[in-house]
């Protein structure tokens, strides 16, 4: 009997972890060298497992790899930033009202609350957040949907770190997530995807002022 082989290999999914964790906290700043030689060295492993985890958060948005520069951490800027929210608000509030009027389980986004409040570093609440949204849009029946939100996370989760870096606002957004919370779990799901697509306009704004491509979708 032959086994099944693991997606990612456990090696290369502690670089991965690892690498994200310092992003997501600042500790690898937008902009600075990645080189798999220095990182190889700092985890105790060979360069084959971080060539993956690059490939891989590359894949997500965090990490850019150029021909010429070699991999660097993403760079957050006011176009990246709106780019990312602006996928967000044409696809994240519907997909939470068809989770709503779904009536499907909402567990998993108070336990992601939780821990958010209890975390006790950027990367760990930023990946708890991430965590909550997931757990509102991934129920709503469309598995693409979801996918397609799964594609813009860890980018969402890096423009959050850079703008919790100038303007710690993790309060107003964990008292607007408990609010999009008890609207999903009243089931008023048009309640629920308005409220969450004013708390994803209204950070962006804050976070990078100027024209926003959202203004007069809502």
């Amino acid at each position: 009997m032959t086994s099944v082989p693991v997606p990612i290999p456990s090696r290369t999914q502690f670089v991965l972890d690892a690498i994200r964790h310092r992003i997501l906290t600042g500790r690898l700043t937008p902009g600075q060298a990645l080189v798999e030689t220095e990182l190889a060295a700092q985890f105790g492993v060979s360069k084959t497992p971080v060539r993956e985890a690059l490939k891989t958060l590359a894949g997500t948005g965090l990490v850019v790899m150029s021909q010429y520069k070699g991999v660097t951490v993403r760079t957050v800027d006011a176009d990246m930033a709106r780019e990312v929210h602006d996928v967000r608000l044409l696809l994240e509030p519907e997909a939470l009202r068809r989770t709503v009027r779904r009536g499907a389980p909402l567990d998993a986004a108070r336990e992601a609350l939780t821990r958010a409040d209890a975390a006790t570093d950027t990367a760990e609440r930023s990946l708890a957040n991430r965590e909550f949204h997931r757990a509102l849009y991934l129920p709503c029946g469309n598995p693409l949907l979801g996918r397609m939100l799964d594609e813009v996370r860890d980018q969402a989760a890096l423009v959050s770190a850079v703008a919790w870096a100038a303007d710690p606002s993790w309060e107003r957004e964990a008292a607007e997530h408990r609010q999009i919370l008890r609207l999903a779990l009243d089931g008023d799901a048009d309640g629920a995807g308005s409220a969450l697509h004013a708390h994803i306009a209204s950070f962006v704004r804050r976070a990078f002022p100027g024209p926003h491509p959202e203004e007069g979708h809502a």
